[in-house]
């Protein structure tokens, strides 16, 4: 589920001489000279409307050459049509208990590109960190995936998710309601933006996403199916290497050694400590944790840390991670985990999409096992969805982001 891609084309995104702007630059042009701290942000003007457009400030801008030669590890992508330039949005949303807050995102223009525009979602893997969000790190690969849409005239907009980014507090990580919502309300925000741009977005919204934001981006469909991002509605669904069946699939490979321990251990410690704050597992951290990392553990995952720093200091297997009895409730989970569990699953089982979903999977992906795209896909036909699965080959989870996605970026031209 990690998005260890976006560190990826650091190298290339430095050939391509990605140009970032101060902050100040253009702040006086876009907003009021004050811009109010998240704090300040999260909990002033508590009625303003979610989607609500806090500020906006551009971060980069590549010409269509640069983004072309920043695009150099994704092969056969389609050549750019336009130069980019992408913008951070603090925007207003809600908590995971329906409180007002804000979060942070990337919308994406083409240069010279006026009109109605479709917008293309796209929805980040797995970050434990704060810093490697797109709206922040300049060799965000994540960024970059959004600025290639644009680059095909289409909007790109990414949601960073609540807590990571520009984003006040810790995030929930795995949460459908908020992965939801962010990128919802972000939707609305981006269309604010665009229309002081001369640009309007068109209704159908192209949903796509990596890891974590694979399982999201199902989630995001499903909503926009159902009417709850404003005018805005489902076009198309192409979803890539997402845990969408937590239960069946992806807690058994990872005690089955089907995901790498390490990895395993990093994905389920960040699981289990945001699932506390949302759904309620432990009293105490030694419940859930063997000593020495019961007292450092929460601590690991509160933004600051990065991946590396994370798997350093975390055992390289759950058993080593867990006490006995809590390894024993996440490998068979009952109660309200079981609940909440089931409930996470069933963003491919409680919906019919009346408009194509593609997924992609990878077989020696060893972060997110292919099968869950089996799963969600039988889960989907069974209520009449039409869907297809692509296998990317013998790729591992970044290498079938980076096989998926020049395919998804030429599907998406076509909507242009």
């Amino acid at each position: 589920m990690t998005s260890r891609l976006t560190k990826t084309v650091a190298a290339a995104l430095a050939t391509a001489a990605l140009l970032t702007f101060p902050v100040s630059a253009f702040a006086a042009v876009h907003h009021p000279a004050h811009q109010p701290a998240l704090s300040e942000a999260a909990v002033s003007s508590v009625h303003a409307p979610r989607g609500a457009l806090v500020s906006a400030v551009p971060v980069a801008h590549l010409t269509a050459a640069q983004l072309d030669a920043a695009a150099a590890d994704f092969p056969g992508a389609p050549q750019s049509s336009y130069g980019v330039t992408a913008y951070r949005l603090i925007y207003r949303t809600v908590d995971h208990d329906g409180r007002p807050t804000t979060a942070s995102g990337i919308v994406a223009l083409p240069d010279g590109r006026r009109g109605a525009l479709t917008v293309a979602e796209y929805l980040h893997g797995t970050s434990a960190t704060k810093a490697d969000a797109a709206t922040v790190d300049d060799t965000s690969t994540d960024r970059l995936v959004t600025a290639l849409f644009a680059g095909q005239g289409l909007a790109g907009v990414a949601p960073d998710y609540l807590g990571l980014g520009f984003g006040p507090g810790l995030h929930p990580y795995i949460d459908t309601r908020t992965e939801t919502t962010a990128s919802a309300d972000l939707l609305l925000a981006a269309r604010t933006f665009a229309a002081e741009h001369g640009v309007a977005l068109k209704r159908d919204v192209l949903v796509t996403g990596f890891s974590q934001g694979g399982r999201a981006s199902i989630a995001f469909g499903r909503a926009l199916s159902r009417g709850e991002a404003g005018p805005f509605r489902l076009g198309e669904i192409r979803a890539v290497a997402g845990p969408y069946d937590l239960l069946g699939e992806e807690f058994p490979a990872a005690f089955d050694g089907r995901v790498l321990p390490p990895t395993a251990t990093f994905y389920l410690g960040y699981f289990v400590t945001a699932w506390d704050r949302t759904v309620g597992l432990y009293g105490d951290p030694r419940e859930a944790f063997q000593a020495p990392y019961a007292t450092i553990v929460e601590g690991l995952y509160d933004g600051s840390h990065s991946y590396e720093e994370i798997v350093t200091a975390l055992p390289d297997s759950p058993e080593k991670l867990f006490t006995p009895d809590f390894l024993a409730k996440l490998q068979h989970p009952t109660g309200r985990l079981l609940r909440a569990m089931r409930a996470a699953d069933q963003v491919c089982r409680d919906w019919t999409p009346r408009v194509p979903v593609h997924l992609y999977s990878g077989t020696k992906d060893t972060d997110v096992v292919a099968a869950n795209a089996d799963s969600c896909a039988a889960d989907l036909r069974a209520r009449g969805a039409e869907v297809s699965v692509h296998s990317m080959g013998a790729v591992d989870h970044t290498g079938t982001a980076f096989a998926a996605y020049p395919q998804i970026i030429r599907a998406f031209a076509r909507w242009a």
